[in-house]
């Protein structure tokens, strides 16, 4: 009961674990813009993600970066969507660049590399410019605030 109101069949958001600036953080998916990652989200967390297909719309300066990762390290605890490694973020909260809205881009590491478990946007981003991992482009925006 929330408020005198019997709340036993609303759906629950279930925190996701990630990364941002090195340190743990908690972020909840509330919407996404791509039927597709939408399923991926409610398989993964078994709560409901609306596909909000506008949310693409929104300019550079509405959005921030989530790198989820599609190889490489898969750690006994928390898992990303694609069960590897949590998503590595850019700007935390507090920062002048916060924003829950996050253009999603998938990370892969090359057959060369050696995979590792990374926790900051600096680390995927140097990883990106010596070849290790590619970053795809999809265009999907996740509403992902942290908490």
């Amino acid at each position: 009961m929330i408020a005198g109101v019997d709340t036993a069949d609303v759906p629950r958001v279930p925190p996701v674990a990630g990364f941002t600036e090195g340190e743990p953080i908690f972020f909840i998916h509330t919407e996404v813009s791509d039927p597709e990652t939408g399923r991926v989200m409610i398989d993964m967390m078994g709560s409901p993600v609306p596909v909000v297909p506008s949310l693409a719309a929104n300019g550079k300066d509405m959005l921030a970066t989530v790198r989820a990762f599609t190889n490489g390290v898969q750690p006994e605890g928390p898992r990303g969507p694609l069960d590897f490694q949590p998503d590595v973020f850019d700007y935390p909260v507090g920062s002048d660049g916060y924003r829950p809205l996050r253009m999603l881009y998938p990370v892969t590491w090359s057959d060369s590399a050696m995979p590792r478990h990374l926790t900051s946007a600096a680390e995927v981003e140097s990883a990106i410019a010596t070849g290790e991992l590619a970053a795809e482009q999809t265009g999907i925006v996740v509403n992902a605030p942290f908490f």
